[in-house]
């Protein structure tokens, strides 16, 4: 019989017993003795030395999420961008090169050419679709190779198991943002993969309230460098959110469950719809990726795309302005359905981008999918009509 996670228990102090787990909020971290403090440093992967590295309810995060990833280690960071750009600082050094994937998380590509490089550190963004073929951009300086596969915009998908035994023959480590899929979808650690970073703002907490990332490992001697970057550059999580997002993953089959079959299902539906040219989203079939998806990965996401035939930008527009039930915003995962813009232009500044129109990207919430279809239709309708 698996034992029972920690986190899930009920709250116990004294008599009293609670299924909420308890919020510990402290900067100051008290010791029984002057020796205890003295030592405290010793105890910084294992214990507790100063609110920045967390409390006992960052601890229940991190043990469950770890849980989910299939990993030993689990670090909870401000959000999915501090965890990349902390994987970044704690592992890179000036001469070293690093490769990360054309559709990656964009403040990621902007934080490697504004910053990375000025601290002596070269990058390269890779094709999206690459698989073996990665081994000839691989130098004798490279440290790192970044993927997000698929893209949250353009839905491109790696071939991860062959990136990771090119990364594993070179000595170069593999970093997986992970948070399109969910440790329900795929679990990276065990496939091989060094890390994983989810941005846990988005379906692990499920309700667009906070901000958090997370970073799993299965190394030891990683997972030691993730922390003491944490704790040098003041990466603190809020233990108010880390309550939250255990709260969260409590539902998260659930809602995951539902918003994968729904997004399907819109997505099938946009695909015959006459206004769309092209749905983006790998877990429909006969769809560029599908196979490699399949082969890969145990669900879907709650993310996709599609390019739709409105031209002049103004329509739309229209369209964006016509819907009823999404509501027009960034991120994903939240309960409530979202459908955002991505101009021509925008995609334009990639290198490797084989979409040169808008792209209109939805995230499917727990709204019946027949609503979200019915909003769907009635706006390229009027918009195709402006």
């Amino acid at each position: 019989m698996k034992k029972e996670d920690p986190s899930s228990l009920p709250s116990r102090t004294g008599g009293f017993r609670s299924l909420s787990p308890a919020v510990w909020r402290a900067s100051t971290v008290l010791f029984d003795s002057v020796a205890d403090f003295t030592t405290r440093k010793e105890r910084l992967f294992d214990g507790y030395t100063y609110g920045v590295t967390g409390t006992p309810t960052t601890r229940a995060l991190e043990e469950r999420v770890a849980d989910l990833e299939g990993a030993k280690h689990c670090i909870a960071t401000p959000s999915g961008q501090a965890a990349l750009c902390l994987v970044a600082m704690a592992l890179l050094s000036a001469g070293d090169h690093v490769l990360i994937a054309d559709s990656a998380y964009g403040p990621l590509r902007t934080f490697a050419h504004d910053y990375l490089q000025r601290f002596g550190v070269q990058y390269q963004t890779f094709d999206p679709t690459a698989g073996a073929e990665i081994a000839e951009l691989v130098k004798s300086n490279t440290k790192l190779i970044f993927l997000e596969s698929p893209g949250s915009i353009t839905m491109e998908m790696q071939d991860i198991p062959a990136i990771v035994e090119v990364a594993q023959t070179a000595g170069v480590r593999t970093v997986l943002d992970n948070s399109w899929a969910s440790p329900l979808g795929f679990q990276a650690i065990p496939a091989g993969v060094d890390v994983v970073v989810e941005a846990a703002s988005k379906l692990l907490s499920g309700h667009s309230d906070l901000l958090l990332g997370t970073i799993a490992t299965d190394d030891r001697g990683l997972y030691e460098k993730f922390r003491t970057a944490q704790s040098v550059l003041g990466q603190a999580v809020s233990a108010e959110d880390c309550f939250l997002a255990l709260r969260g993953l409590d539902t998260l089959e659930l809602r995951y469950a539902h918003q994968c079959d729904a997004a399907l299902e819109v997505a099938m539906a946009l695909s015959e719809h006459t206004l769309v040219r092209e749905v983006l989203f790998p877990p429909l079939p006969g769809n560029r990726g599908h196979e490699r998806w399949a082969r890969t990965f145990t669900g879907g996401g709650c993310v996709l795309s599609f390019v739709p035939e409105l031209s002049p930008e103004p329509k739309v527009h229209r369209f964006f302005d016509a819907l009823e039930v999404f509501l027009i915003g960034a991120s994903w995962g939240g309960v409530h359905s979202l459908a955002a813009f991505y101009p021509a232009k925008e995609l334009e500044k990639r290198a490797h981008c084989r979409i040169t129109d808008g792209i209109v990207r939805l995230s499917i919430g727990v709204e019946p999918p027949r609503k979200l279809i019915t909003d769907l239709d009635q706006a390229l309708d009027l918009a195709a009509k402006a």
